[in-house]
């Protein structure tokens, strides 16, 4: 997800993304575990949109 669109959500929706995230991170890493990964570089994708969001709240945060 781009953050352009991350900008446009409200702190509610960013807060519920965030949590969807962590837990598509914990599926993947349990898949990783297991061996039943199909693509690795998912991780890494999950990781930077958890980044990108965090980011986002932060600046909503300083803005208020």
């Amino acid at each position: 997800m781009k953050a352009n669109k991350m900008k446009e959500m409200t702190s509610q929706e960013l807060s519920e993304k965030m949590n969807e995230l962590k837990n598509e991170l914990f599926n993947l890493r349990f898949q990783l575990a297991t061996g039943q990964l199909d693509n690795p570089m998912k991780i890494k994708a999950i990781k930077k949109d958890i980044a990108r969001v965090n980011t986002v709240l932060r600046q909503k945060e300083i803005q208020a």
